[in-house]
């Protein structure tokens, strides 16, 4: 297990760097420290490989969620916190560069890259509905289409900044999104409340 995980970091830095089309298994196995034939014992194919990235940086992302979710904040705060939370793991973790890069490049090795998305505007849609529900976003708000454009703005906006500055200022491009899009569905009686909001993201939790 512990030589499969460095085969999979060693494969990120280089998918990171390289691409797809750019990286072979023999460059990943030099980064790793092993043989091509240790490398196949756990991976069959390159596609393999990046596919094991994609999972690894969901499962990162996943457990960063369970993470926020476990603090007991509200719904909308929880939703900021894990924006914030996934905006400083593509900062600090090469799997989740790499991964974020490989799937945008998965029509190059055939890997349906549509689940970790709808997950994700899933589980937005129901703290959408349960932010409405606890009267801090507006009653008329369509949770469902909040949740899409919320995970396709993120996405959008987290490459545009890794393409003009390689996302050294990622933080500072979403804390725009969020002071956008709050006052547009925060509900009536929490406007005051949206700078509060918007530093919750651009700073964290105090400590």
């Amino acid at each position: 297990m512990a030589t499969r995980s460095a085969i999979i970091l060693a494969a990120a830095m280089v998918f990171e760097e390289h691409g797809y089309g750019g990286t072979s298994i023999a460059a990943v196995a030099t980064h790793a420290g092993v043989t091509k034939g240790a490398l196949y014992f756990h991976f069959a194919a390159k596609e393999d490989l990046a596919a094991a990235v994609i999972g690894e940086q969901h499962a990162i992302a996943s457990a960063e969620g369970a993470r926020v979710r476990a603090l007991g904040r509200s719904a909308l705060e929880t939703m900021i916190l894990i924006c914030r939370g996934f905006a400083l793991q593509l900062i600090e973790h090469s799997v989740m560069r790499a991964g974020v890069r490989l799937t945008f490049e998965a029509s190059a090795f055939g890997h349906d890259v549509h689940q970790p998305y709808l997950d994700w505007t899933s589980r937005f849609g129901e703290f959408a509905r349960t932010a409405i529900q606890d009267g801090d976003l507006r009653p008329d708000l369509d949770a469902d289409a909040f949740a899409r454009l919320l995970v396709g703005a993120y996405t959008g906006v987290q490459m545009v900044s890794n393409i003009l500055t390689g996302r050294s200022d990622v933080l500072d491009r979403l804390g725009d999104l969020w002071e956008m899009l709050l006052p547009g569905v925060v509900a009536r009686d929490l406007q005051d409340d949206v700078p509060r909001f918007v530093a919750l993201f651009r700073e964290g939790l105090p400590h």
